[in-house]
């Protein structure tokens, strides 16, 4: 047999250690931090027949054994075994990171049809002039038209860059929303409602800054003539424009997405705690959820996406959000906010059901991966000790 290893303990005066009035020796959900790591230390009311007192100047701390992660780890042929146990190598960030691209792009993709429509709707009244804006087009007559100018291949002008502008706006978005919610966790390590909002609303900002120059461009690729590629777009807008033209709507954008992803994420957060355990894992009611938090967040916010969509177009005579509020209300009337709005709200529900169910399903497979990873090395380090002992 090898020689065992002795352990060594000591004993050390801590005059600073201050009392702890609890007398269970482990953290709690509702107290995580250790109670070592605030300095306190442990007392007990103990009895002896009729005798009692009071025990303290007492302070325990546990130290697990030293041993290196990899020691464990399963092996090729438990991975070939335990194929879901394979993402447990993957960084946890990394994979919500790259989920969130995922599914935007393919949520963008499906909803393209009804994205191009709406933008059609949105910007009217800018492409043709003042006078011809007071005869508003339908959502069937824009479909039409479309098919009639440029063919079927026509509803998906401007995908490539508005798929491009989603990889990284839809991955930081979601990604953004998981960190910023650890920040706005209160002492006691809930996030409260108001915590939710802000996440979402710093998410949905973040995002959208990153990404924005994308979302112009695609936007002129979309419904203004005679362009072919993002680059054509891009040399003319730096050549009569100049750099400051990708950025052109940034305020009423940031202003837009804010309580945009704020409500819609928040909601879907808080419906989703509040339904009974069984039904929270389930598929169907991710997009249920999904679908109820974007029409709120879809209807609240989208006048807002309007003005934004005008402020971009070339030869826009809006410089500010409220002067394009006004100049739109004055000319098409309240309804003018509202341009657009089925064919949104039809892209929309879809677009966050897809995404929000896609990057909910892909949690859960994250967090079961690494469940699966962690008992796969348990029972490995389970292992070791045993032949250990038989040595």
């Amino acid at each position: 047999m090898r020689e065992e290893e002795k352990a060594v303990v000591t004993f050390t005066n801590i005059p600073s250690l201050k009392i702890s009035h609890s007398c269970v020796p482990e953290t709690t959900p509702c107290d995580p931090e250790p109670l070592w790591k605030a300095d306190a230390r442990f007392t007990w009311n103990v009895s002896f027949g009729s005798c009692s007192g009071r025990l303290g100047k007492f302070a325990c701390l546990a130290l697990a054994e030293k041993r290196s992660p990899k020691e464990f780890e399963p092996t090729p042929a438990q991975l070939l075994k335990h194929p879901l146990a394979i993402l447990g190598y993957v960084p946890r960030d990394a994979a919500i990171f790259v989920a969130g691209a995922i599914s935007g792009a393919a949520a963008k993709t499906v909803t393209a049809p009804l994205d191009r429509v709406k933008l059609l709707l949105q910007t009217h009244s800018i492409r043709v002039g003042q006078e011809s804006a007071k005869k508003a087009i339908g959502f069937i007559e824009a479909i039409t038209l479309i098919a009639k100018e440029e063919g079927i291949k026509g509803y998906w002008k401007g995908n490539l860059p508005q798929v491009i502008r989603v990889l990284p706006y839809s991955a930081v978005q979601l990604f953004a929303y998981e960190t910023y919610k650890k920040l706005f966790k209160g002492k006691d390590g809930e996030l409260s409602v108001i915590g939710r909002l802000a996440a979402g609303a710093c998410a949905g900002m973040t995002s959208t800054f990153v990404t924005y120059p994308l979302d112009v461009l695609r936007l002129r690729l979309a419904v203004e003539p005679g362009y072919q590629t993002m680059s054509q777009v891009a040399v003319n807008m730096l050549r009569e424009e100049g750099f400051s033209s990708f950025y052109h709507g940034l305020g009423p954008a940031l202003i837009g997405i804010a309580p945009y992803i704020a409500v819609n994420f928040c909601i879907f957060d808080l419906v989703k705690k509040a339904l009974p355990e069984k039904y929270r894992q389930k598929t169907q009611t991710s997009l249920l959820t999904a679908v109820v938090s974007a029409g709120v967040a879809t209807l609240t916010c989208y006048p807002l996406d309007t003005i934004r969509r005008q402020m971009q177009m070339k030869g826009t005579p809006y410089k500010s959000v409220i002067d394009a509020f006004a100049g739109i209300v004055e000319r098409d009337g309240v309804a003018g906010l509202y341009r657009g709005f089925v064919p949104n709200a039809l892209k929309t529900l879809p677009n966050s059901s897809i995404r929000l169910t896609t990057f909910d399903i892909v949690k859960r497979i994250i967090a079961a991966s690494e469940k699966e990873f962690q008992r796969i090395t348990e029972e490995n380090h389970k292992k070791q000790n045993h032949n250990a002992k038989i040595e």
